[in-house]
């Protein structure tokens, strides 16, 4: 007999931002949150849904350099599984959390880079039971409980009861709570751990691991790899620095609210793992979902800023669609992903859904195409992290180079940035992003890259210029600035 989750609908549905408060103060507090509807022709919204989870009942946390880093999860995920609940929102429970970018190190034997001040682990998945689950198309919310780690039918049930009354009472009754301490010090000893690449750039008290000057060389020099024949295309980025100023939570607030995104996210992986930090993302990007083991990844590549001027966002527009080197960029790196999806995927069944299409959000015009495919009966939801982590728009092409070149150039480790924040379900379901527009919270310091993609003809003062255009919703919510540019 197989125990079926429970599920108790909250009426009327709360706000996602008042749930996540409530239940801020337990260990392992993640929010999947789709704060933004996009709607594609004959297609569902990509912002229809989001998912609330805390208090796991087992976490993985494993560290860099780890030569089997989804041995455990692979355990987990055999010795609980879980029937899918029909015309309920498609996170149901699982393991859920983020996946480095350093975990490449792993996957693919990469060399570490010279400077990691942040320290975060290679990955952090955290088994949860119970997830508050918001369809914002219908305005419904459910509490949908397991009962693991229990095995029995009666002991599941038992325990899912017990944990839907406990998750319900916090829901209805805590009086909502900030985890972080606001006039918490910065720590003089991580400060001038950090110094040693710090140039003031930008707005004031922000830092980058770059001066202008040595970036625009370092995209000069990824060209120079390029017409050598060793990449067809890098992934490079900058990492700004600037000093934590609210909590951390309310960090996610302010980016949600000037940035909204398909694929946000708020982590706090203080409370389960022995790294204190959180994750804020406010991503675009859909490393992959799974559903009814049909694979989709929506790579991205191609940016232009939005001014909130007409005319201008007219022509940015029109200037994005026709631009050859932003076409070339996307369609590389679609066929990096046909040929990663391939290896998991059953043969004939990768198929491009859309090519370079054009999505706008808040502060960017993006170019989006969608890579699909049927992962083989024999293949696992590992198996396809596996073979497509990291995603090939944030690496290059071909991968390995790509990715052996940007641990060459880039001074600093990128942690989570690039990696993956998501969820492997007890049904086989998934869903991950890419953590680009993502800030990472640690010992008073919020660290923020921003890069891009170089091609033979990219030109380096526009690729640096490219940075910041991605960086704007996130430092209108750092700098607390909410006014749309």
């Amino acid at each position: 007999m197989i125990f079926e989750p429970l599920v108790k609908e909250l009426v009327p549905a709360p706000s996602v931002d008042t749930c996540t408060s409530n239940l801020s103060s337990l260990p392992g507090c993640l929010l999947l949150d789709s704060s933004m509807k996009i709607l594609n022709d004959g297609e569902q919204p990509l912002g229809r849904y989001s998912f609330l989870m805390a208090d796991p009942f087992q976490t993985i946390e494993i560290p860099l350099g780890n030569e089997q880093p989804f041995a455990e999860i692979r355990q987990l995920l055999n010795q609980f599984s879980s029937p899918t609940l029909p015309d309920l929102p498609p996170m149901q429970g699982g393991l859920a959390g983020f996946f480095s970018y350093d975990l490449n190190q792993s996957i693919e034997r990469i060399e570490t880079v010279v400077h990691d001040e942040f320290q975060l682990p290679a990955l952090v998945l955290a088994a949860y039971d119970v997830v508050i689950a918001w369809d914002h198309q219908l305005n419904r919310t459910w509490i949908i409980s397991h009962g693991f780690p229990e095995n029995s039918p009666a002991d599941q049930k038992q325990r899912a009861q017990t944990r839907i009354e406990f998750f319900s009472n916090l829901l209805i009754n805590k009086e909502q709570s900030n985890t972080d301490d606001v006039s918490s010090k910065l720590s003089q000893e991580f400060a001038l751990e950090i110094s040693h690449a710090l140039n003031v750039d930008g707005p004031s008290a922000l830092k980058s691991n770059f001066s202008k000057q040595k970036y625009i060389e370092t995209v000069q020099r990824c060209i120079d790899y390029i017409y050598a024949g060793d990449v067809f295309q890098i992934n490079l980025s900058q990492r700004l620095l600037h000093p934590a100023n609210c909590e951390s939570l309310e960090l996610y607030r302010r980016l949600k609210a000037c940035n909204p995104s398909p694929f946000g996210g708020y982590f706090d992986i203080s409370g389960i793992t022995d790294c204190s930090a959180q994750i804020i993302s406010a991503s675009p990007e859909r490393l992959c979902s799974v559903r009814d083991r049909m694979v989709e990844t929506r790579p991205i590549k191609g940016t232009r800023r939005r001014t909130g001027h007409p005319m201008v966002d007219i022509q940015a527009r029109e200037e994005l669609l026709s631009s050859e080197k932003d076409r070339a960029e996307n369609t590389m790196i679609v066929d990096l992903m046909r040929n990663d999806l391939s290896i998991v995927c059953e043969p004939d069944s990768v198929r491009v859904g859309q090519l370079c299409e054009l999505e706008e959000y808040q502060s960017v015009l993006h170019l989006v195409s969608s890579v699909e495919g049927k992962l083989k009966t024999a293949k696992s939801l590992i198996d396809l992290v596996a073979a497509i982590f990291p995603g090939g728009s944030i690496t290059g092409a071909p991968k390995v180079r790509a990715m052996e070149i940007i641990s060459e150039l880039e001074p600093s480790a990128r942690g989570a940035y690039c990696g993956s924040l998501g969820y492997l379900g007890f049904d086989g379901s998934a869903d991950l992003n890419i953590l680009i527009r993502t800030i990472t919270a640690s010992q008073g310091w919020w660290q923020i890259p921003v890069g891009g993609g170089i091609v033979s003809h990219s030109i380096p003062q526009k690729e640096y210029e490219e940075t910041w255009t991605k960086a704007a919703g996130m430092l209108r919510a750092v700098t607390m600035d909410q006014t749309p540019t």
